[in-house]
């Protein structure tokens, strides 16, 4: 009776709202006990924060506690593996960016898994800008600004990223080549460290996430240059598409949720119609896209389709910058 009653009172909360999300999950089986999501990085960055919206709202909706699981380490790589490793049931579920996915099989020699094999795509959440930032006392106010001042001092303009062959190094190393300059770059282990050398003036610029760095721009304390998407992203809808200075200019930041493969299908459609779901609910979409997340719901093959399409891209990119395997 109490499993009943609470998932009562879960259909009641949302039934409530001016937009009405009834998972087809409630019917079923599926969940009968506590789901786990895995993160593959630490608390507290986009991934995470998206994670835990979903988390606390299919809590609601399936009477099940939703449990967020943050494991670090290799690049998001061990987070994925400890997935890759379960059983293919939904009770273990990644939400990762493309740090373990695209990026991953062009940076290690030796892998723990193949992300087209080992993992069953369940839904693309969200495709969202990167934003190129300087620091205010850098004398560029537009990319065609830095661009000339680059030129200008070749090889000596520094530039700091989370680490090497991650989306934001690769935006970079596209800049360079879509603007014919060359600039140093600065990897970090992790993306709070490069921003704290950023805000303090030791590198004067770097790409970053929207939701990362939206409070320092808000502050005043970096300048936005540029995104890195073909559209202005909402929550900067002053700062122009690089694009507009150099045409296929394109690359982004998403977020995605998978299994471990082997999952059924009726399994895997039902978690994509929910996990979708949790994140439209409306007070958790408006306040993703505050953060400059534009959510997709892309399907489970627009997902393997998109990881596909960017580890060429990836693959290409770190040739071009001389990324060697480790």
């Amino acid at each position: 009776m109490r499993g009943k009653t609470v998932r009562s009172i879960g259909v009641a909360l949302w039934a409530g709202a001016a937009f009405v999300w009834t998972p087809q999950v409630l019917a079923q089986a599926f969940p009968a006990k506590p789901v786990r999501i895995v993160v593959p990085y630490a608390a507290g960055g986009p991934v995470d924060t998206v994670a835990r919206i979903a988390a606390q709202n299919l809590t609601a909706a399936w009477g099940q506690q939703v449990l967020v699981d943050n494991r670090a380490g290799s690049g998001g790589a061990l987070g994925a593996q400890a997935v890759v490793k379960s059983p293919p049931d939904g009770y273990t579920l990644l939400v990762t960016n493309s740090g373990p996915i695209t990026a991953y099989p062009h940076l290690r020699k030796s892998l723990l898994f193949d992300f087209e094999r080992d993992l069953a795509p369940i839904a693309l959440l969200s495709k969202s800008s990167i934003v190129l930032v300087v620091h205010p006392a850098l004398p560029a106010k537009t990319v065609p600004d830095l661009v000339a001042l680059a030129k200008r001092n070749p090889g000596q303009l520094t530039y700091a990223t989370s680490g090497v062959g991650g989306v934001q190094h690769l935006a970079m190393v596209l800049l360079e080549s879509k603007a014919g300059i060359k600039l140093v770059h600065i990897p970090y282990k992790g993306a709070s460290q490069s921003s704290v050398d950023l805000l303090s003036g030791q590198v004067p610029m770097q790409f970053n996430s929207v939701l990362g760095t939206l409070p320092y721009i808000q502050a005043g304390k970096v300048r936005p240059l540029g995104v890195s998407t073909l559209q202005p992203n909402a929550a900067l809808p002053n700062v122009p598409p690089i694009a507009k200075y150099y045409p296929g200019f394109e690359i982004t930041s998403w977020l995605g949720v998978y299994g471990p493969a082997g999952l059924p299908k009726p399994l895997v459609d039902q978690l994509y119609r929910d996990v979708t779901g949790a994140l439209a609910v409306p007070d958790s979409k408006q306040r993703l896209n505050d953060l400059g997340l534009d959510l997709v719901a892309g399907s489970p093959a627009e997902l393997a389709e998109y990881a596909r399409a960017e580890s060429r891209l990836f693959g290409k990119l770190m040739a071009a910058a001389g990324v060697e395997k480790e």
